[in-house]
């Protein structure tokens, strides 16, 4: 993405950073060590059982990545936090939960994390620094492993706590990428971080 980008002279002010997941032992892959920034314990449905204390660890993490941009004298509201598949859903908890404001939030063929408590790590200070931050999220209609409603009900709950969610559904898409997807996404981003000049 990042260098399709520089190919073309867009975003030629911003800094990307991909961060790779640590390699864990996943509980869908008979414990066998991977990347993730989470264990998966199931895929019938991800949102019932979920790893809290390694998705608080992967959370903290980002929030160390955010907080060290800010330290090189990067403005949080010039930073979108994002991902795609656990990258994205990971993205999505740690931006909703980071104390400072953020440019954007998105998550590819993502799900909400925690999100039957996410109200609960949601403090008045949080809530306030990251209530109007923006939220993209695209989704294939055919992903066989996040399937689309996951991605739905995120942007549903996520509007019902207040925040505006601009979701994507691709026709045709599995879990993957696709050129359209990254076409609205680079338009989103030119809204989230326009060029300073």
């Amino acid at each position: 993405m990042a260098e399709n980008y520089r190919r073309r002279g867009k975003f030629e002010e911003v800094a990307f950073i991909f961060p790779n997941a640590p390699s864990i032992p996943i509980t869908v892959n008979f414990g066998m060590q991977m990347p993730g920034w989470y264990d998966i314990i199931a895929f019938d449905d991800l949102a019932q059982q979920q790893d809290q204390p390694g998705i608080f660890k992967s959370r903290d993490y980002f929030h160390s990545l955010i907080k060290s941009e800010i330290d090189k004298g990067i403005p949080s509201s010039r930073i979108v936090l994002g991902g795609f598949s656990q990258g994205g859903s990971i993205s999505i908890f740690a931006g909703l939960t980071s104390p400072q404001p953020l440019a954007g939030i998105f998550g590819l063929s993502s799900y909400l994390l925690l999100g039957d408590s996410l109200a609960t790590y949601l403090t008045p200070q949080i809530k306030a620094a990251n209530s109007s931050t923006p939220i993209f999220m695209g989704h294939g209609d055919k992903d066989p492993l996040v399937k689309v409603e996951w991605g739905q009900e995120t942007a549903s709950r996520l509007k019902e706590l207040g925040w505006t969610v601009d979701f994507n559904v691709y026709k045709g898409l599995q879990h993957d990428a696709d050129p359209k997807e990254m076409d609205d996404l680079e338009a989103w981003f030119k809204e989230r971080l326009p060029a300073h000049g």
